[in-house]
């Protein structure tokens, strides 16, 4: 595949994500793009990354998640040297909580 061609399906993937209203829509559209194992990694991955930022060591949280140390560690890459995707998501998760308790 030509990677100009590659770039296109890749803003269009985007372009459908952002599309998506509910949870429920989410998880129609996750469903029939991954499969359950791709989703539940992605799920992990992500329950990682709210650990590791409440300062979790790797130790509970492979108790609590069943990842890999590996894992972790790319997880854990990612947050301090990556691009910043998994605190604009923790942060937005965040304040909707705290916008749900007041």
């Amino acid at each position: 595949m030509n990677p100009k061609s590659n770039q296109k399906h890749i803003e269009d993937l985007y372009a459908a994500i952002l599309t998506l209203e509910t949870r429920d829509e989410c998880e129609k559209f996750l469903a029939d793009l991954c499969t359950a194992i791709e989703v539940d990694t992605l799920a992990q991955r992500f329950e990682v990354a709210k650990m590791l930022r409440e300062g979790h060591i790797y130790a509970d949280i492979v108790t609590a998640t069943s990842a890999s140390t590996a894992t972790i560690s790319r997880v854990n890459r990612s947050i301090n040297y990556g691009v910043g995707g998994y605190d604009i998501a923790l942060d937005r998760l965040k304040e909707t909580d705290e916008e749900a308790e007041q």
